[in-house]
């Protein structure tokens, strides 16, 4: 598949999906979706890659969903069949984001609104470019918030902060951003690759097993209704992982004082977390 709105390039274990349709401040379309989902397949394959980070081309990270259509861009009636409740883009693209085995990281160059921040909740960290504008404008736009965003970003910034973003619709700066924790840090605009590419390269020195298995644990346990759930969990993939190569390379190269060099290989499988857990059906009934 070549790709027309966004760019796949990877270089020394770590993948950069770069947004590209600057013309249109990287306005999400139905192709930049169907394109972001094959990207994280293909990456999720390549045991080359060991981190992904995610960046507009331009001036903007993404724009939002893009309104070219006009005042219809968000009528889906043309898209029902019968009954059926049409899928969100945005939100299918979100949950192909949650299921990643690799750590992503999002580096927010320019404005991102609408999708164009929802797309990055599910991603593991955020940092912004100083200047960055950031909005969940739907309210102002007559919708909702979409991507599933309404799971993630009361996680990510709890609910009262989320609560506000949404309700008031208003655009915010990197800084809000920062303090509301939605980011990790605000960097100069000429600085924010480089900074998130020596984030993606600490993590790629890790064992990426172990950094697939940790990502499922976290994420999958903030939905947990008692920590006997994570317990059982962490148990199984210590007994797994326990008696792995990695980690007879990991506490050997500790005690050679050396640098690790990990084999085992994501592709090859994670160990079962969680038995008897069955993933939701979009079709399934609430």
């Amino acid at each position: 598949m070549e790709f027309e709105e966004i760019r796949y390039d990877v270089d020394d274990h770590v993948l950069t999906i770069t947004l590209n349709r600057p013309e249109r401040l990287n306005a999400f379309t139905p192709t930049m979706g169907r394109e972001l989902i094959e990207a994280f397949d293909r990456a999720d394959a390549d045991d080359d890659v060991r981190a992904v980070i995610v960046t507009g081309e331009g001036r903007g990270f993404c724009a939002g969903a893009d309104l070219g259509a006009g005042g219809s861009t968000f009528d889906w009636r043309d898209r029902q069949t019968d009954d059926e409740v049409p899928r969100d883009g945005g939100g299918v693209v979100a949950l192909r984001i949650f299921d990643s085995t690799k750590p992503v990281i999002a580096a927010i160059n320019g404005p991102a609104v609408g999708v164009g921040i929802t797309m990055t909740l599910p991603m593991d960290i955020r940092l912004a470019a100083e200047g960055a504008k950031i909005g969940f404008v739907f309210a102002r736009r007559g919708i909702v918030p979409e991507a599933c965003s309404s799971w993630f970003l009361p996680r990510v910034v709890g609910i009262s902060q989320a609560m506000e973003w949404v309700a008031t619709g208003r655009v915010f700066s990197a800084e809000e951003a920062l303090a509301g924790r939605l980011v990790r840090s605000v960097h100069p605009q000429a600085e924010l690759l480089e900074a998130a590419r020596a984030l993606a390269a600490e993590i790629s020195a890790s064992a990426p097993v172990s950094v697939a298995v940790a990502r499922r644990l976290l994420w999958t346990m903030l939905g947990a209704a008692h920590p006997m759930e994570a317990h059982r969990a962490d148990s199984r993939a210590m007994l797994a992982r326990g008696q792995s190569d990695d980690a007879r390379e990991g506490v050997t190269s500790f005690l050679e004082k050396r640098d690790a060099v990990f084999t085992d290989r994501v592709s090859d499988g994670l160990p079962e977390l969680f038995p008897g857990r069955r993933e939701p059906d979009y079709t399934e009934s609430d």
